[in-house]
């Protein structure tokens, strides 16, 4: 459901997803069905109802303020759905939706699709408890998406990145926030402590001139560099078997002697692709749910704990 920018995207690849037929798509504007349906050759539903009808599983892209809605509608008749992120517009939705799974049994999946960046994935066999993480993205400024905060637009993403590489509940939350060019905040600024040790501090804007999408970890065996929107990276660590003595001289090579670089990079699958093949292998219960409601719940969680730091942070300043 929801064939707007990132939805074209679903229905394109589910076309061609192995075992997969697409019973159809709808959107809340006709206009934009009709369009997508002729483009992409698939059935146009004309309302939500008539497609659920239909459906085995469905995937969720619709503004979130319509998740709980539709997901709802969905899960109590049993159907499998991958809900965009976040997975609700409030942790009461959230719950609402989990709990409409819980009875039916019905399979849950969020849309955080950076899990299957090909970079992240190739730098899996390289992370030991990271220490620290530092995460920026930052994009031009586009209307879509301004009906939330930056938080749950975008560093709602590497939220969730950290949530599950760190492995430990969030024991501390700090954040700054300004809004720019809409009432919500368009830059922030989020640093986040872990229980038993661990901080991640996290840059998000939708008003920067540049595009980027960075996130690095610093630990015990190493560096590992990621540029997500490339999917490369690199993992630098000292070569295996040399031991470096406090005050010793470099070898003639300088740096490149002790320190291997070892190149990250993915195998060249859309991540958007990757994410529904788990979403249809999840369902036929030939593979874990890549990322479970549950999942997607304490995201949602951290990010709103951000967002009132940030609100709090505004209102003690407000001159007004």
């Amino acid at each position: 459901m929801g064939v707007g920018s990132l939805g074209y995207h679903h229905a394109r690849l589910l076309r061609e997803v192995g075992g997969v037929r697409v019973a159809g798509i709808h959107d809340a504007r006709p206009e934009r069905t009709a369009e997508i349906a002729g483009k992409l050759e698939l059935p146009a539903a004309t309302s939500l109802d008539g497609l659920l009808d239909v459906c085995d599983a469905c995937v969720i892209a619709v503004p979130t303020e319509a998740h709980e809605r539709v997901a709802s509608a969905a899960l109590e008749r049993g159907l499998a759905v991958l809900i965009e992120k976040p997975i609700a517009a409030s942790i009461e939705e959230a719950d609402r939706i989990l709990a409409a799974a819980d009875r039916t049994g019905a399979l849950v999946q969020i849309g955080h699709v950076e899990r299957f960046n090909g970079a992240l994935r190739a730098c899996e066999p390289y992370l030991e408890a990271p220490l620290f993480v530092e995460s920026h993205r930052l994009a031009p400024f586009n209307p879509r998406g301004t009906d939330v905060a930056v938080v749950l637009d975008l560093m709602i993403h590497d939220l969730d990145l950290v949530l599950s590489l760190m492995g430990r509940p969030v024991t501390g939350v700090a954040a700054v926030g300004v809004p720019v060019l809409t009432p919500s905040p368009d830059i922030a600024n989020a640093r986040l402590e872990f229980e038993g040790g661990g901080v991640a501090n996290l840059t998000a804007s939708r008003v920067s001139m540049e595009r980027m999408r960075k996130i690095r970890f610093f630990q015990r065996s190493g560096y590992i560099s990621l540029d997500l929107a490339a999917s490369t990276g690199e993992y630098l660590r000292l070569r295996p078997g040399f031991a470096f003595a406090p005050g010793t001289p470099l070898p003639g090579g300088g740096l490149a002697d002790i320190v291997e670089r070892v190149p990250l990079r993915g195998d060249g699958t859309e991540p958007l692709r990757a994410e529904l093949d788990a979403f249809v292998a999840a369902i036929r219960g030939e593979g874990p749910v890549a990322v479970s409601g549950e999942e997607g719940r304490t995201a949602l969680a951290v990010a709103l704990e951000i967002v009132n730091r940030i609100e709090r942070n505004v209102a003690h300043r407000d001159p007004a």
